[in-house]
């Protein structure tokens, strides 16, 4: 199976940044990543600017892509007004999210799970109206940081949904970063097994080391996207105890897609490092230490200079 990469430095990564990152500068490094190979970018989120202000400028980047980047950029949505105000904004891909946890949905979204599936047909339908497409974006998948660990029966239940009927994509949210290689396959084998149609987005955190472990073995249960951000940034600020993303330049290392070279690689390293840079926030990069690293023989690690 071809693995893809979707960046998310510029939703989910930048949601708990003590410092926001200009307009100017995400447009940038949505050509940037596209020109490296990455094929998806989480662009941002339609969440209140008022609560998570570093993605307050979301509709500002879309609107300064063209229409060939827009077909390739995701952006989060919690209900059908989402969508309308993202589509009439020229947004044609939405990540339509809430979390199989009723605590967490309360904390993140401001209402219970099963209120934001039966909205889902209307924002299923507001894409509909503008030719767009819509991933069904199950967070707390494994665990809530208010119920602990999410029964496989709650998953299996939004899955078998006919109201999420017309999705194109599952995203499969380890949230907290608390899933382990065995359940995660397993998870990730069972959404392939109820929804054959759709593709399988793995959605991972790196809190307890097994990120790319994970990542791994969701490939091996069926997923064919997985998601990551530069330099391991981000966390949900609704999810007590989660910690940053996968990092992009960890994937890319660990499977090596056709366009992972040493050059594209030790560009992606770079990249992770301006950014997290420009941010004052920490690089958790395991594969960016290594690149960094004396083994100067091994075509992977960075010259020096």
């Amino acid at each position: 199976m071809t693995v893809q990469f979707r960046d998310v430095t510029l939703r989910d990564g930048l949601q708990l940044a003590g410092k926001p990152l200009p307009t100017e500068r995400k447009v940038e490094l949505v050509r940037e990543l596209f020109n490296l190979g990455v094929e998806h970018i989480e662009v941002g989120s339609m969440a209140r600017p008022d609560l998570v202000p570093t993605l307050a400028d979301t509709l500002d980047v879309v609107a300064a892509l063209s229409p060939e980047e827009r077909d390739r950029v995701w952006v989060w949505v919690a209900t059908p007004r989402h969508v309308e105000r993202a589509a009439a904004a020229g947004v044609r891909r939405f990540q339509y999210c809430f979390s199989a946890s009723d605590s967490h949905n309360r904390a993140n979204i401001g209402r219970d799970t099963e209120t934001s599936i039966a909205a889902m047909p209307d924002a299923l339908a507001a894409a509909a109206d503008v030719g767009g497409s819509v991933q069904l974006c199950v967070a707390t998948t494994f665990t809530c940081p208010f119920e602990g660990e999410v029964p496989l029966a709650r998953f299996e239940r939004i899955l078998d949904d006919d109201r999420t009927d017309g999705a194109v994509d599952v995203v499969v949210c380890d949230t907290l970063g608390q899933a382990h290689p065995a359940e995660v396959r397993r998870r990730v084998a069972r959404a392939a097994e109820l929804r054959p149609e759709l593709g399988i987005v793995y959605h991972g955190h790196d809190t307890w080391g097994l990120g790319v472990a994970n990542a791994a073995a969701a490939v091996e249960g069926g997923a064919n996207v997985l998601d990551g951000a530069l330099g391991g940034l981000g966390g949900c600020p609704f999810a007590p105890g989660a910690s940053g993303n996968t990092a992009l330049e960890d994937l890319a290392f660990a499977l090596r897609p056709e366009w992972v070279r040493p050059d594209t690689f030790g560009s992606l390293v770079r990249l992770g490092e301006e950014i997290t840079g420009a941010l004052e926030e920490p690089n958790r990069s395991r594969a960016r230490s290594g690149a960094r690293s004396k083994a100067e023989a091994f075509e992977w690690v960075l010259p020096r200079g």
